[in-house]
């Protein structure tokens, strides 16, 4: 598996492989056609609740990855079957966040690279 992480906002590049959107809710002020999203993985998605408890506060961050891996393990047959789909491809896992690092685009490549 191969991944990049990447704004919304950023343009669309073809060297971006597949897109996968990973925000719970659409990013507002982008049209479906504008983002080229090829998956949305809004089920493996950080839940509301933590969410709103994280609010890419940086000193939240180890616990926000904490509890997210928590969530992400509680489905475990949707992540291995997207650990199957992502495994041969180039994969940008796209997010919303003005936060370029500690993000749940950032998370969800730990959790799947193994990096906990």
């Amino acid at each position: 598996m191969r991944f990049q992480t990447k704004r919304i906002y950023s343009s669309v590049d073809p060297s971006d492989g597949r897109r996968i959107l990973i925000d719970r809710l659409w990013p507002r002020g982008i049209t479906k056609q504008a983002a080229a999203i090829d998956y949305w993985a809004k089920d493996f998605a950080p839940s509301n609740e933590l969410r709103q408890w994280y609010q890419h506060d940086a000193t939240k961050w180890p616990e926000f990855r904490k509890r997210y891996f928590e969530e992400l393990d509680g489905h475990g047959e949707g992540i291995a079957l997207l650990r199957t789909e992502l495994a041969d491809d180039l994969n940008t896992i796209v997010y919303a966040s003005k936060e370029e690092d500690l993000n749940n685009a950032t998370a969800l490549v730990h959790y799947l690279t193994g990096e906990r």
